[in-house]
């Protein structure tokens, strides 16, 4: 499992209004090429956020799907990006110093080729990508809440 931490310097409400907006997640998950639809619930338990992964002209159109959300401290993903698999994403935040946020972010393989080949060399590579993503999340986040 890949577990990746970071502090956003925004409060966790701020922090967690950029996950509930759906439409933001290709401007901040490394991969996500392309939001196509969000179900008007998200990110209600069984929401789905339809989306396209990877590059261009290889995209694939898949979707992700909310197992549970406790706002705002919790968002739980089943993360599909077939026909590599699918993934169980678990965003939490806590508050920090200053009224900033912990995020951390645990992200493993659950099912697919690249669960098959799961390995310590798959973590790493995910600890950097959600690092990357955490990063842009960071600076939405922190946007957002300079715009209040």
């Amino acid at each position: 499992m890949a577990i990746t931490r970071r502090i956003i310097h925004a409060p966790p409400a701020q922090v967690f209004a950029v996950l509930a907006d759906g439409w933001t997640y290709s401007d901040w998950v490394v991969g996500t090429a392309h939001i196509r639809d969000v179900d008007a619930h998200w990110p209600a338990p069984g929401a789905a956020l339809h989306h396209k992964v990877g590059p261009w002209p290889m995209s694939v159109r898949d979707r992700s799907v909310v197992l549970s959300c406790a706002e705002p401290t919790e968002l739980v993903l089943r993360a599909r990006m077939w026909p590599l698999g699918e993934a169980h994403v678990t965003i939490r935040l806590a508050p920090a110093d200053g009224g900033a946020t912990q995020v951390t972010m645990f992200e493993t393989f659950t099912d697919g080729p690249l669960r098959a080949v799961h390995t310590k060399l798959n973590d790493l590579a995910l600890h950097y990508r959600n690092d990357e993503s955490l990063r842009r999340l960071a600076d939405l986040a922190v946007r957002r809440e300079a715009k209040l």
